[in-house]
């Protein structure tokens, strides 16, 4: 008689704590041009986060017999958007061994379950754009505008101030701004306050280097595009001493009022879920809390 091979015993589970040295060699061999020493610290960022109630705090594994081989890491978050809450995972790192990836769906099914949460993919690579449309994900943006914010406010912005994130302002604020930016000054972004005589308004920048030479910033956070382009003049001057003179936010055009160059079908990012993310919002994400 023909011998038939024994079909593999494969589950999809949370990941745990004890599952993370483990991933982490995963993904190393997953991703080669990422150094195992970067993804221990990911996993590090993601232990040290509390995540919404129900929802994993690192991801999603695919386990054999011998140990995972396939996994998906989810940066979950509870975010404000006026009275409301939206609870919002970031779908980042998703990698199968070549032997298990007819079980990939398996894995992809189990980390999009949760029907009130929205799910974003801001990193999906060009080949890729196909499969997650037919996983039901739409594009919410379509590139990124490319500015140089110092020279959009040459003029001055009179009575405009630059505040250190780390205190509160003595203007009206939103409490749940403070909390994001003190966090993502923890993970190694530039937070500021941006306060007139009336109120105080947050903003989030993630230092990046273009093909590892150009210092720009990328706009993480702030409450509406509106507020970079009011501001850009001394955000601009602000991030330009430093040596970034170049901000990258997300559009789906040329943003009236800046300067600078809208590159279309470049980062073009993706969401499934019940809330249309707005642009100017990647809180909480991949580019913020790992450095992707």
């Amino acid at each position: 008689m023909p011998m038939v091979a024994p079909v593999p015993a494969i589950r999809c589970r949370q990941i745990t704590d004890a599952d993370v040295p483990a991933v982490t060699d995963l993904l190393t061999g997953g991703f080669p041009a990422r150094q195992r020493p970067f993804w221990a610290d990911a996993m590090a960022q993601l232990a040290e986060r509390q995540p919404p109630a129900g929802l994993p705090r690192y991801g999603y594994l695919l386990e054999s017999a011998n140990g995972p081989v396939g996994a998906i890491l989810l940066i979950c978050s509870t975010l404000h958007d006026g009275e409301k809450l939206i609870r919002r995972c970031n779908l980042s790192s998703w990698y199968v061994q070549p032997a298990f990836r007819i079980y990939a769906p398996l894995l992809v099914s189990r980390a999009l379950s949760h029907k009130d949460v929205t799910y974003l993919n801001i990193s999906p690579a060009p080949h890729t754009w196909p499969i997650i449309e037919a996983q039901g994900f739409s594009r919410y943006s379509d590139g990124v505008f490319v500015s140089i914010p110092l020279l959009s406010g040459l003029l001055g912005s009179p009575g405009v101030k630059l505040l250190d994130a780390r205190k509160p302002p003595t203007v009206s604020f939103e409490h749940f701004d403070q909390e994001i930016l003190q966090q993502h000054a923890a993970h190694g972004c530039i937070a500021l306050w941006c306060a007139t005589a009336e109120r105080a308004y947050p903003f989030v920048f993630r230092p990046r280097l273009a093909k590892n030479l150009i210092p720009y910033t990328q706009l993480i956070y702030c409450r509406d595009v509106d507020d970079f382009v009011r501001f850009a003049g001394p955000i601009g001057r602000f991030l330009a001493v430093r040596g970034r003179p170049f901000v990258v936010l997300d559009a789906n055009g040329p943003i009236p009022g800046l300067l600078g160059t809208f590159r279309r079908g470049r980062m073009p990012k993706y969401f499934k879920g019940p809330q249309r993310p707005r642009l100017g919002d990647l809180a909480y994400t991949e580019y913020a809390v790992m450095g992707v």
